[in-house]
């Protein structure tokens, strides 16, 4: 497992009966996680400091309850790159700090090429890889279907003074969008992809990440440039361990580029016990090998 654990402003405090508490800059909340399927004793000293937990609805969603009064959003920081974090009716928060770990491996390999390197970032959230890469010299497109995440991302990028960097703030489906960009011809020497376990196409029909993974990955190693420097998948899907992911990059990507894959859980470490949560899965394709 590879670990996010170069956080000064994120925390994971203890983990305990389906739930974590997390330190989030000056704020403590507790949520959910289906992996904590250990019941181990709550030490009140520090359980007792959370500020907000979040229960999940059996309708679906959830809602926050508040034990004591704090802002709707604040600001936390890593390394040089500067997020807005504000507690959402899904229990997120507007970050995953464990993708931290591959913020640094992107943020490498762009360095290290020598050359000009263009990104393509799909379903890219709030935009944590995109400043990465960014900060990092990269021209980035930053895809996403939802408006509001885009403008989240966007303020992420000004309160990291990333703001006059080339990026591209796009809103639209990804799918469509590298469709698009291959009919274009436009090319991009790195993709990363960080797809929802479900969805909801145009027209109400269900999107499965394990029933769509193989032709997206397929689709997407299109828009690739004629010496790329690397593919990541990301996925929080259990169902979908990173072997599956990597023989994926591996009869798509690799047959006709060559290279190098690896594939791991990432994770973040546990303050309480030593030990390291598991928070998702990761694939990745190099080339120059």
């Amino acid at each position: 497992m590879r670990l996010a654990q170069h956080w000064q402003d994120y925390q994971i405090l203890d983990t305990s009966a389906g739930e974590k508490l997390e330190r989030w800059g000056d704020r403590i909340l507790v949520r959910p996680d289906p992996q904590i399927i250990w019941n181990t004793k709550k030490d009140a000293s520090l359980w007792g400091r959370a500020e907000a937990r979040y229960h999940r609805s059996k309708s679906g969603g959830g809602s926050w309850e508040k034990f004591k009064k704090f802002p709707d959003s604040w600001q936390i920081r890593y390394r040089d790159l500067t997020f807005k974090i504000s507690p959402t009716g899904f229990k997120h928060t507007g970050l995953f700090p464990e993708q931290a770990v591959n913020w640094d491996l992107y943020a490498q390999l762009i360095e290290r090429a020598g050359r000009p390197i263009r990104v393509l970032n799909l379903f890219a959230y709030t935009g944590g890889a995109t400043l990465a890469c960014a900060a990092a010299g990269a021209s980035v497109c930053h895809v996403d279907a939802s408006k509001g995440m885009v403008a989240w991302s966007r303020e992420n990028a000004d309160l990291s003074g990333l703001q006059e960097r080339p990026i591209r703030w796009i809103v639209d489906d990804c799918e469509k969008f590298v469709a698009r960009e291959i009919r274009r011809q436009s090319f991009y020497d790195a993709v990363i992809m960080d797809p929802p376990s479900y969805g909801r196409g145009p027209g109400g029909e269900v999107w499965k990440l394990e029933d769509s993974i193989y032709d997206l990955v397929s689709l997407c190693a299109g828009v690739l440039s004629k010496e790329p420097l690397f593919f990541a998948i990301n996925s929080y899907t259990t169902g979908l361990s990173p072997s599956v992911m990597a023989h994926i990059l591996g009869v798509t990507v690799k047959p006709r580029f060559g290279g190098q894959i690896s594939a791991d859980e990432i994770g973040l470490p546990v303050q309480h016990t030593g030990l390291a949560l598991p928070c998702g899965n990761t694939a990745i394709w190099l080339g120059g090998e």
